[in-house]
């Protein structure tokens, strides 16, 4: 797999990147959405300064991940007490008085 030297414009700025043929065609796609998205963030809040729509880009991303892996942790958090309660159950049945042994 061979380097690619490609480069890409976010919000009027170039930057050089070396990439595989792999990789080029996510990171296209990913600076299309980039700039996508800071044109509707300029629209919608008449924000002409490129620094404040990439700031508020990656405040926006930050909590679609944030919020992406909630659902996980309660997930996990759902698992962990379904298991322990029935750990309870079975310690209760375990050293219940009306068990014989």
């Amino acid at each position: 797999m061979s380097n690619l030297q490609i480069k890409v414009i976010i919000a009027g700025r170039t930057y050089p990147l070396s990439v595989s043929s792999d990789e080029e065609v996510v990171i296209r796609k990913a600076v299309k959405n980039i700039e996508e998205n800071l044109k509707k963030l300029e629209e919608t809040y008449s924000i002409k300064d490129r620094q404040d729509l990439l700031a508020m880009y990656s405040l926006q991303m930050a909590m679609q991940i944030i919020i992406g892996e909630n659902p996980k942790q309660e997930e996990k958090s759902d698992n962990n007490t379904r298991q322990l309660e029935e750990l309870k159950d079975l310690l209760d049945e375990a050293l219940s008085p009306s068990k014989k042994r």
